[in-house]
């Protein structure tokens, strides 16, 4: 059975996101279905190193707490690939040489219409030492930690961030580290 919308309404909306309460008639049969609606898409950046080291930040997220991410940030509207370089200089104060497209993905796509970029980054070179984006966003770190061992802190639960965690398999894929 494919879903019916029998009526739609906006019930809150702010410059990022618009949260909408559908009327359904679903598998279930009749009820209220929720969607959140990111305003625009968001990005994703795997910054890989000469060393195979993977940049990562650290930051408190109002929601869940401490986060260990990739970069990442929203589009505002700009060109993906525009955002993701953006947002590696903001948030690290990294450029890149190359960029790749590695794929594209939903988040939480059971309530969201959020779509999102995945990009590889390489050729990194540093062009500051802080930014003012790390301020803005709260990042306490930026780090780099070899490749396998970002896997064991995916393993262990130390990154816990999903949309973090679809990039690097990703990257992970596109490398031929996941077969």
């Amino acid at each position: 059975m494919t879903w019916q919308t029998r009526d739609s309404k906006i019930v809150y909306e702010n410059r990022w996101i618009s949260v909408r309460e559908d009327q359904v008639t679903g598998p279930g049969g009749d009820g209220i279905y929720g969607v959140v609606t990111l305003r625009h898409p968001a990005v994703f950046v795997v910054a890989l190193d000469a060393s195979d080291r993977v940049c990562l930040v650290t930051l408190d997220r109002y929601t869940t707490g401490r986060s260990i991410e990739v970069p990442a940030g929203g589009t505002d509207g700009e060109d993906p690939i525009i955002a993701a370089q953006r947002e590696l200089f903001e948030e690290t104060g990294l450029r890149a040489d190359e960029w790749t497209l590695l794929g594209e993905m939903t988040a939480l796509n059971g309530v969201t219409v959020a779509p999102e970029f995945v990009f590889l980054a390489r050729g990194i070179r540093a062009h500051a030492s802080r930014t003012d984006g790390q301020t803005e966003e709260g990042i306490q770190d930026v780090s780099w930690v070899p490749f396998p061992e970002v896997v064991e802190m995916i393993a262990d639960g130390r990154i816990r961030d999903g949309e973090t965690i679809a990039a690097l398999t990703y990257a992970a894929i596109h490398l031929g580290r996941l077969r």
